[in-house]
């Protein structure tokens, strides 16, 4: 096993490459010319001659090829360097980095709430199955995959801040700082995060926990005289992991880009609103950032899934 581990660690490391070069050309390849961008111009602003303007291009290395331009920009970002930001002249490293913390705990959250729901709801919809709590759990979780995230967040913003006052309707607050608020600030937009996942998470742990309950070791575990308990949790449910650890890692992967539209609503200060302001002000080196964190994180939880399988 420890040799597999490696395997798949060493073929990371291509892929990795690979990501980072693709994150760093398409930028490049977005509507306008970069340099206006980068050097943190407006297009078309007059008080710059089309030599300065040029200068300015040749400064930041964009009259090189995209391969050198590339190397020269994996270099620095081996260092941490990811360059500066257009809109604030800081490093990106600390524009991101507050903002990485926040959508941590929001999708730590959002992964608890996926599967405490997901995992019970899809072993009862099995134990059950054909029987109205099946039929009820089935149509909740069709719509939990069905229903617009930003339209579920509306609806919960009105009944539940509005209407009937129990939740602060947005912002943020550490739990680490402020844990009672900070727990109330993250329970809507964590539970509409987390609702396509366990809807999901629901309907594959209802199919392997369905074949795994016709096997004939599950009928030897019955036959033996082993509780209905002791059978679902420690033998079908175990044996029916692989699969739900599959929707875990690609559901983990997705966390970071399908916080955009959460935190936009919620007025939440995390990576997703970030990328989103990034790419209306064509905050090139953010932007590279961002998108290279959601495809790490990705591709890590793909690796780790892997790995998950070998143990």
């Amino acid at each position: 096993m420890r040799a597999y581990i490696v395997r798949r660690m060493l073929q990371f490391i291509p892929v990795l490459l690979g990501i980072t070069f693709l994150v760093y050309s398409t930028t490049l390849m977005l509507p306008g010319d970069p340099v206006y961008a980068l050097a943190g111009l407006n297009v078309g602003q007059t008080e710059f001659t089309p030599e300065q303007i040029e200068r300015f291009r040749e400064d930041l290395g964009l009259n090189d090829p995209i391969p050198v331009q590339y190397l020269n920009w994996l270099k620095n970002a081996a260092q941490g360097d990811f360059g500066e930001s257009t809109r604030t002249r800081r490093p990106v490293t600390e524009e991101v980095t507050p903002r990485l913390k926040v959508t941590l705990q929001l999708s730590i959250a959002s992964l608890l709430i996926a599967t405490l729901i997901g995992l019970p709801a899809g072993v009862a919809a099995a134990i059950w199955r054909d029987r109205p709590i099946d039929r009820l759990i089935t149509v909740v979780s069709v719509a939990g995959v069905a229903v617009p995230s930003f339209w579920l967040g509306i609806m919960m913003i009105l009944l539940f801040s509005v209407r009937l006052e129990w939740l602060p309707p947005s912002g943020f607050v550490s739990v680490f700082e402020d844990p009672v608020r900070g727990m109330k600030l993250l329970v809507m937009p964590a539970t509409i995060l987390g609702a396509g996942g366990a809807a999901i998470l629901t309907r594959q742990t209802r199919s392997a926990m369905l074949e795994v309950l016709n096997q004939d070791y599950i009928r030897t575990a019955r036959a033996k005289g082993l509780s209905s308990r002791n059978v679902i949790w420690l033998h079908a449910l175990k044996n029916a992991m692989l699969p739900i650890i599959t929707i875990l890692g690609l559901f983990v992967g997705n966390l970071l880009s399908g916080a955009a539209i959460v935190e936009t609503i919620f007025a939440i200060p995390g990576l997703g609103r970030l990328l989103v302001a990034s790419i209306g002000i064509r905050d090139f080196p953010v932007i590279q950032l961002l998108v290279l964190i959601v495809a790490v994180s990705t591709v890590v939880a793909t690796l780790l899934t892997d790995v998950a399988y070998a143990l």
